[in-house]
């Protein structure tokens, strides 16, 4: 293991935030990220999650806030529902200058919570 993060979001701020500023979800997340959130009857804790998701990369990579886009790091879905990572841009080139060749990744959400951890692997 490279690196370790995890993060934790409040989902009721998140969702105002995304409310007030709407061009933030562009921002933040990818076109995929985007349209899967948008089948979802509430995407607020699905967005959240994959937010928490994004920080704890950074926290893994041992970076902080800007040293890459957010939308940069991509959490797909698998068939079995199993989340996974996708980096592209300066994140993608981060973690490859730290030797990072895969990722585990793993989030949850309660009513109120949504958090994530990130393990950075060689």
């Amino acid at each position: 293991m490279l690196g370790l993060g995890i993060d934790a979001v409040d989902i009721d701020r998140f969702a105002a935030v995304l409310t007030r500023r709407p061009a933030m979800a562009e921002r933040l997340f990818s076109v995929g990220e985007r349209e899967w959130a948008g089948r979802l009857a509430n995407p607020s804790p699905t967005l959240a999650a994959r937010f928490a998701a994004k920080e704890a990369v950074m926290k893994a990579l041992g970076v902080g806030l800007g040293a890459f886009a957010f939308n940069e790091v991509e959490v797909l879905r698998l068939p079995s529902g199993q989340p996974q990572l996708a980096l592209s841009g300066r994140a993608a080139a981060l973690a490859a200058i730290r030797g990072v060749r895969r990722w585990q990744v793993s989030m949850t959400h309660t009513d109120s919570q949504a958090s994530a951890v990130v393990a950075a692997l060689s």
